[in-house]
């Protein structure tokens, strides 16, 4: 049985299975834990406000120190982590938000994702320079070039808003060696994409992806030794990690970017419910920009390759952003989030009713659940002979029955690179 806890009650002896906010933004190595020294005690004060311990693996002499009024109530709710949260029951909730009623977009797509893919495939390209050099430049102290910054963001607004999967579909393009500059780029993407669907004006489109390029650029401050660690950090390099908050926005002052786009790059990692860096800021005082900017660099965090795990599937990190709302994330937003990426957003890959195994390539931002999809292996696993994409809404089986998803998987279940069947030109 879990029990939450304020962490001054804390002892020597207690088994820590869950924490206030997600576990690698800690310097813990373990997901779960015994508490054996003072050194561990201090750092969970310091990093969490309260934790979750099991009951069965915590000595009884810790347990017996316990106050009663120190057994937080058990949330019965979506609404923060819990304990003994049903994965489905968690699953259905999430899809009850999804289905629900949202309001009414300013924006319509003006062209199929393949023709927009093809329109922006440049620009796209030159943002993989631009992004390299701006964060060159930081790097060495010289002048941040927004003005191409700038216009580059107002060239990849315009694409979102006339189709927004086409760049979600660039943004699966990974590689774990340029996680920095990559990482900034696909967050200004998801930014653009989330702010189309919320219905943000053209400048403020382009104020919002502007601040989201840029949100990591105090990184190039961070020794890489510590950037690119491949094991969890240390509480010390945790600390220095940390500095690259204030670091970006002290680079950034001393341009002119706009105060709305500052505070994604100040704001990025605080906390609904105030847990979070660099000031502790907690609900509407992180302001608009800066909890979009949450929402965005941890979804593409977790669903990236880093240098010490694997990316989580996108499926799974929408249902733990939606189980962490009011915690760490603004439940309105991350409502509207959800409804912005889809239960199955690009690059998922999914089973269907028919047994086949295919890649969700397009969303449908009417019939939200019935995505397009490429068909990647058929019901007995042999690869399909030829490239074949089936609509969910418009396309029937050979026995004229609908299509359907059954379950969402982890791509390596069945080796699939998701990118291999998505409308982008391969990269080296």
């Amino acid at each position: 049985m879990k029990k939450r806890i304020d962490c001054a009650e804390l002892r020597l002896g207690m088994y820590v299975a869950e924490l206030d906010r997600p576990w690698l933004e800690t310097p813990f190595l373990f997901q779960g834990f015994e508490i054996t020294s003072q050194t561990e005690l201090e750092d969970l004060k310091r990093y969490c406000k309260y934790v979750y311990i099991e009951t069965e693996r915590t000595d009884p002499a810790a347990l017996a120190t316990l106050k009663k009024s120190a057994l937080g109530p058990q949330s019965s709710g979506f609404g923060a982590v819990t304990d003994g949260v049903n994965p489905k029951e968690l699953e259905l909730e999430m899809l009850k938000q999804y289905r629900a009623p949202r309001h009414r977009s300013i924006y319509n797509d003006q062209t199929t994702v393949e023709a927009e893919v093809e329109a922006i495939k440049a620009t796209h390209e030159q943002a993989n320079v631009l992004i390299d050099s701006i964060m060159e430049d930081a790097r060495i102290g010289k002048s941040i070039n927004t003005a191409s910054a700038k216009q580059l963001v107002g060239n990849m607004a315009q694409s979102v808003i006339r189709n927004p999967d086409a760049l979600v579909c660039f943004s699966q393009l990974k590689h774990k060696d340029r996680y920095t500059a990559e990482h900034s780029l696909r967050v200004c993407i998801l930014g653009l994409a989330f702010g189309r669907h919320l219905g943000l004006e053209r400048d403020q489109l382009e104020i919002l992806g502007l601040g989201a390029l840029l949100h990591d650029i105090g990184k190039m401050k961070v020794p890489n030794s510590i950037l690119n660690k491949p094991a969890e950090l240390t509480l010390k390099e945790v600390q220095i990690m940390e500095q690259h908050v204030p670091e970006g926005v002290k680079l950034l002052q001393q341009t002119n970017i706009p105060a709305q786009a500052l505070q994604v790059v100040s704001n990025h990692h605080e906390h609904y419910d105030g847990t979070g860096y660099i000031n502790g800021l907690k609900g509407e005082m992180i302001g608009q920009f800066g909890l979009i900017g949450a929402i965005v660099d941890f979804y593409d965090a977790m669903t990236s390759d880093r240098a010490y795990r694997d990316a989580l599937p996108s499926h799974t990190i929408l249902k733990e952003i939606y189980k962490t709302r009011s915690k760490s994330f603004s439940p309105a937003l991350v409502e509207q989030f959800i409804q912005c990426m889809g239960i199955y957003p690009i690059g998922s890959v999914v089973e269907l009713n028919t047994g086949d195994v295919g890649v969700v390539i397009n969303i449908n931002r009417i019939h939200r659940l019935k995505p397009k999809v490429a068909l990647v292996l058929q019901p007995d696993n042999r690869p399909h002979r030829t490239r074949k994409t089936v609509d969910l809404v418009e396309d029937r089986t050979s026995t004229r029955s609908r299509y359907e998803i059954a379950t969402v998987t982890e791509p390596r279940k069945y080796d699939i690179n998701p990118v291999d069947h998505l409308p982008v030109p391969k990269v080296s």
